[in-house]
């Protein structure tokens, strides 16, 4: 979309310096390539000042508490090995999906006392 604006605002500026340059002693030519050249002036600065999108990346970190060994987890449904692709995080709870049987399951954590 930046490109587009200054490819319009270099034609205005062009046509604008046109009519300065030809005004040949008529006002009115002046001021329309004053204005079209202002009017250049003005989108280049708004382009420039229109704040940019940023990116928002979200982190999620999970605390497990308790006994929870994450290299041999096991599906309790068809004890199947479980990668880390199968950990999801909703509403923040840690979930399971297992890739083998579909089963969907919440940890439960041991407290740690």
């Amino acid at each position: 979309m930046e490109l587009v604006t200054y490819i319009i605002a270099a034609v205005l500026a062009f046509f604008g310096l046109m009519f300065v340059v030809g005004m040949e002693g008529e006002i009115i030519r002046l001021i329309i390539g004053l204005v079209l050249m202002a009017g250049a002036g003005v989108m280049v600065y708004l382009t420039k000042m229109r704040p940019r999108k940023q990116e928002t990346t979200i982190v999620q970190k999970i605390d497990l508490s308790g006994d929870v060994a994450l290299e041999q987890m096991r599906c309790r449904s068809c004890n199947g090995a479980l990668s880390k692709d199968a950990i999801e995080v909703r509403a923040g709870a840690i979930f399971i999906n297992c890739p083998y049987c579909g089963t969907s399951y919440q940890i439960e954590e041991a407290p740690k006392w």
